[in-house]
């Protein structure tokens, strides 16, 4: 999962950004919001995190341009406590929901967690294909009951086939939303990755569809 976070505060960008890290989530991130309305017109996240207060464009402004093209990722804003009328104005903008500062970060990621979730058609922080279950909150992924051993590119490959389970997703559309900006892309790795998460799975859960992608679904006697 990608996430972008715009906040003009140096240490609470960096504060954020390394919780999403630690929590298994690719994260780019922006300091103004002419930087942050670009990346998020150009790049494909799974949310984003955008304080209101931001030099150069204001958040409401980068949010409301948003929607008015069409992009539709789940946006989290962050506004001052005392300023309900902030939280209106995103919520009136297009904004999915919201945390007031001062806040711990730990409701941030619970509250990402939740419209990422929402956005993929899943109610529960544990999503479940057959015998694999996937624990989002504590980011962990077992098989019968049995904890997989995953590198974080495992995980986050996992992660998006199971939040997108039925569906077929590309390799370009993985390599998107697996990688950050900066990362040197190669869809071929996701073969790879691929490879060692049908071995460490041991069932046929990921099924390759030729000249499309992949796609990830419970055996048909145990939908």
């Amino acid at each position: 999962m990608r996430i972008l976070v715009v906040e003009d505060d140096v240490n609470l960008n960096r504060q954020l950004v390394e919780a999403l890290e630690e929590a298994g989530y690719v994260v780019d991130k922006a300091l103004d919001g002419e930087e942050g309305h670009f990346l998020g017109d150009t790049e494909p996240y799974d949310a984003v995190i955008l304080d209101i207060g931001l030099p150069e464009m204001d958040g409401l402004t980068v949010l409301e341009k948003w929607r008015a093209a069409g992009r539709v990722m789940p946006v989290l804003i962050l506004t001052a406590r005392d300023r309900w009328s902030d939280k209106v104005a995103g919520i009136d903008a297009g904004a999915d929901d919201y945390v007031a500062k001062p806040f711990h970060v730990e409701e941030v990621l619970a509250r990402i967690r939740a419209l990422i979730r929402r956005a993929a058609g899943h109610a529960s922080s544990e999503i479940v294909c057959g015998p694999v279950r996937l624990d989002t909150k504590a980011s962990k992924a077992s098989v019968s009951g049995t904890q997989l051993k995953l590198t974080s590119h495992e995980y986050r490959l996992l992660s998006y086939l199971m939040h997108h389970m039925g569906e077929v997703v590309s390799r370009s559309e993985l390599v998107e939303h697996l990688y950050d900006q900066d990362f040197d892309r190669d869809s071929n790795t996701i073969e790879v990755f691929v490879g060692r998460l049908r071995k460490k799975i041991g069932l046929d859960l990921i099924e390759t569809v030729r000249g499309l992608g992949y796609r990830m679904q419970a055996p048909k006697d145990a939908r």
